[in-house]
């Protein structure tokens, strides 16, 4: 029988996976306690969430929550970012972070029920910030107040479906968008003291 805390800690992931706007997973190892306090930093800025976990436990939790396709990313001191707003600020966070400290790995992510590659991180990454987009639609729409207040309300609640969208269009070179600076969340309540307890602590 599973022990309590494991059941907890499964069920905790899946929540984060079925809440987030979109998961990316990272891997750490070799980072400096300092360099990962950064990192958290950031993702925090721009209301993402950093978690380092165990990947027995977050197979179960994806396949609890029925994604399909990123087992084989669940290997070595991975730690996971939910997007809970923002996928194009964390994907750009990430991709800023990682330039500047060449061990950390952007392995994989997951947005609209679509597993994404490095490349195509670095592709969402470079889509013009959501409140740039915004300012855009509402230069765009020529419509009373109440119909563009609609429209920013069913941006919202799209928005994962629109940033896929997007993706979509920038691989296919029908969508131009511009870099930025990389935004967003927030690392494991509990961080490792040094690297080797950051790897252990994924085992």
């Amino acid at each position: 029988m599973a022990r309590p805390e494991k059941v907890q800690a499964v069920a905790d992931i899946r929540e984060g996976l079925e809440s987030a706007e979109a998961v990316f997973l990272t891997e750490y190892r070799g980072l400096s306690v300092q360099a990962i306090q950064d990192l958290r930093n950031a993702l925090r800025a721009s209301g993402a969430e950093y978690k380092v976990v165990k990947m027995t436990l977050a197979k179960l939790a994806a396949g609890d929550a029925g994604i399909v396709g990123l087992d084989e990313y669940f290997l070595g001191p991975t730690a996971l970012a939910f997007a809970k707003s923002d996928p194009v600020a964390t994907a750009k966070a990430l991709k800023d972070f990682s330039r500047d400290h060449e061990v950390f790995v952007l392995k994989a992510g997951y947005l609209s029920g679509n597993i994404l590659s490095p490349e195509e991180i670095s592709k969402l990454a470079e889509i013009e910030p959501r409140e740039v987009l915004l300012a855009k639609l509402a230069g765009a729409v020529k419509a009373p107040m109440a119909k563009t207040a609609g429209l920013f309300a069913s941006f919202n609640r799209n928005a994962a479906s629109m940033f896929s969208q997007l993706l979509d269009k920038k691989e296919s070179g029908e969508f131009a968008g511009n870099g930025g600076a990389e935004t967003a969340a927030s690392l494991p309540a509990e961080e490792p003291t040094d690297t080797t307890a950051a790897t252990a602590e994924e085992e």
